[in-house]
């Protein structure tokens, strides 16, 4: 099969493409950054060097191919983030109709049905197309983000992006703690990239009648259980998630200069999670759990946090 991936060769795109050329298909990586180019021919793929923001590039790349997974990369320099997502939605939406893709994989939040800002799916409720919705869980990636702060480099008042999920969190490196408006014995499912990038190489195969919807986790527990196994990782066993209310968690955005629409978003993605209801959607849909465990994770984490 031909197959167009894009997300270029970030934590789920990269895995991905190594599992697909090792089953002997023919993989396009789609990247905005032309100095990837050679980093994508190393793995055996062809690269194809544009933005998603442009349709006719996503059209010539896409016209030619089988299935296309859709990713759309955050991001925060955007006021606004449900109208970024939004664009680019339909900017692939134009994309697919226009190179009549006959199988597609669009990458979502496990919580976007449930935030409005963030919940782009609709755009491609009518996709002539073969169509699934994948749904993955906080990645553990986002912990990577945290290194400086955990280290205590990064103190009161900074904020940090972790991911997809919609996960924003404080940490303070003197007291040695996570913050959130989620967060403390919350439960939490968290997902390894490379789980996610199984599960969508096994979705691009398939070809369902009808659009499908498929959550990916790899690990449940609560965000202290997280931090603690992430702290023992990297010295520090103590390391707590503690849990702010919206409107602390919101004055604490505003005072970092995040636009306010945004902060709102931010706020309203992390209070769903502390709802719950993100994790009943998880459970009423029974997926099953990757291989990847936290525990894992940690180990490579602390290899990159001891030579950061």
């Amino acid at each position: 099969m031909k197959i167009i991936v894009t997300g270029s060769l970030g934590n789920i795109s990269k895995p991905l493409t190594e599992l697909l050329v090792a089953q002997g298909h023919a993989v396009t990586v789609v990247s905005s950054d032309p100095k990837k180019q050679a980093a994508i021919e190393v793995l055996g793929a062809t690269p194809a060097i544009g933005s998603i923001s442009d349709v006719a590039f996503l059209t010539d790349t896409f016209k030619d191919g089988d299935a296309v997974y859709a990713m759309i990369p955050l991001s925060f320099a955007e006021p606004d983030l449900g109208d970024y997502l939004r664009r680019m939605a339909q900017n692939y939406a134009q994309a697919l109709k226009q190179a009549r893709t006959k199988r597609v994989v669009v990458m979502s939040g496990w919580a976007a049905d449930l935030v409005s800002s963030e919940n782009v799916e609709h755009v491609f409720d009518d996709l002539p197309a073969s169509l699934t919705i994948m749904r993955p869980a906080a990645f553990y990636t986002n912990f990577y983000q945290s290194m400086d702060l955990i280290k205590g480099k990064g103190l009161i008042g900074k904020f940090l992006t972790l991911r997809y999920s919609g996960l924003w969190a404080l940490l303070t490196g003197k007291t040695g703690l996570l913050m959130g408006n989620y967060g403390g014995d919350d439960r939490i499912v968290f997902v390894s990239p490379k789980d996610i990038a199984d599960a969508v190489a096994e979705e691009l195969l398939l070809n369902p009648e009808k659009t499908t919807i498929r959550y990916v986790g790899s690990e449940e527990m609560t965000c202290n259980e997280a931090a603690r196994i992430i702290g023992t990782a990297v010295g520090k066993p103590w390391l707590k998630w503690a849990l702010l209310s919206d409107k602390e968690m919101l004055r604490g955005l505003k005072m970092a200069k995040v636009p306010e629409k945004l902060a709102e978003t931010l706020v309203e993605m992390q209070a769903v999670m502390h709802s719950g209801k993100a994790l009943a959607n998880f459970h009423r849909n029974r997926p099953k759990m990757g291989k990847v465990k936290l525990a894992d994770f940690a180990k490579e984490f602390a290899k990159a946090y001891d030579g950061n």
